[in-house]
């Protein structure tokens, strides 16, 4: 491997730190949206490096699988987001608490 694994193990943390930062301090939907894709890409990363220090592919095919069911979330959230704005008006994420109790 010619990058150190630390190197990206530490890449993946920051990832998966601005990750939860970005789904923990925004409000809006697309926002938080884009905090769950980069934590997802962050798993990819660590998938793909362990894979490439191990010498198999079961990591490499774990990523692929992870990029086609984050393409199937994008569709189906931005479908939601797109459904609730027209319901509610906003996207502000305060704005749905139609479950509370």
């Amino acid at each position: 491997m010619i990058v150190p694994i630390g190197h990206v193990l530490l890449l993946a943390l920051i990832l998966l730190l601005l990750g939860i930062a970005c789904v923990l301090a925004r409000r809006t939907l697309i926002m938080m949206l884009i905090g769950v894709e980069i934590m997802i890409n962050a798993a990819g990363l660590v998938a793909v490096a362990g894979s490439a220090l191990h010498r198999q592919l079961d990591g490499q095919i774990l990523a692929v699988f992870l990029m086609a069911m984050t393409a199937a979330e994008v569709a189906i959230s931005l479908a939601m987001v797109v459904y609730l704005r027209r319901r509610k008006g906003t996207i502000i994420a305060d704005a749905f608490d139609g479950m509370k109790g």
